[in-house]
């Protein structure tokens, strides 16, 4: 089954962690849509949603066993403020996606650093268009908490950018 990433789960090591079956297949542009910080998590901080908007919203392509979806319903929070949703992708057919349940949307909240970070390596990873990563690299982020899950995020954001150096127009 195809999953359409458009968040913190971008990037394939991310997406890895959480799914170890995961197959990055490529990305895409989906027209109509807009990426927004709005979502509140179980954390209290916003996460990603797409909504309907005069925009252009990016993702990745993931192929996942079926058998391990039930791992992503889980770290995504299906039923808990996300629901699926099944998309029409360019080059790629239905995927699914996961979208914010309108209880659960908070336009005052702001992502956690760690979080903001991941979306934006996977941006970066994926070769997305210079003005899509500006965008979200203005949203001001706030400072998790929590200092454990803290360090957890911060150690797989400084984990990917060793690794997992971004793509370069052309590769």
């Amino acid at each position: 089954m195809f999953y359409a990433a458009y968040g913190s789960n971008l990037h394939p090591m991310r997406l890895v962690e959480r799914l170890p079956s995961a197959r990055l297949c490529g990305s895409s542009e989906l027209e109509g849509w807009g990426l927004r910080f709005h979502k509140r998590g179980q954390d209290g901080s916003s996460k990603c949603n797409m909504i309907p908007a005069s925009e252009t919203l990016y993702v990745a392509i993931y192929e996942i066993n079926p058998a391990e979806k039930v791992y992503l319903d889980e770290a995504e929070g299906l039923g808990n403020g996300y629901q699926e949703k099944a998309i029409s992708v360019p080059n790629f057919g239905t995927c699914f996606v996961y979208v914010a349940q309108d209880s659960h949307i908070d336009t005052n909240l702001r992502p956690f650093s760690w979080y903001k970070e991941l979306v934006i390596l996977g941006c970066l990873h994926h070769g997305f268009p210079a003005d899509y990563v500006h965008a979200i690299q203005r949203i001001a982020p706030v400072q998790d908490h929590d200092i454990e899950r803290h360090k957890r995020g911060m150690d797989l954001v400084r984990k990917i950018r060793y690794l997992s150096p971004p793509l370069r127009k052309g590769e």
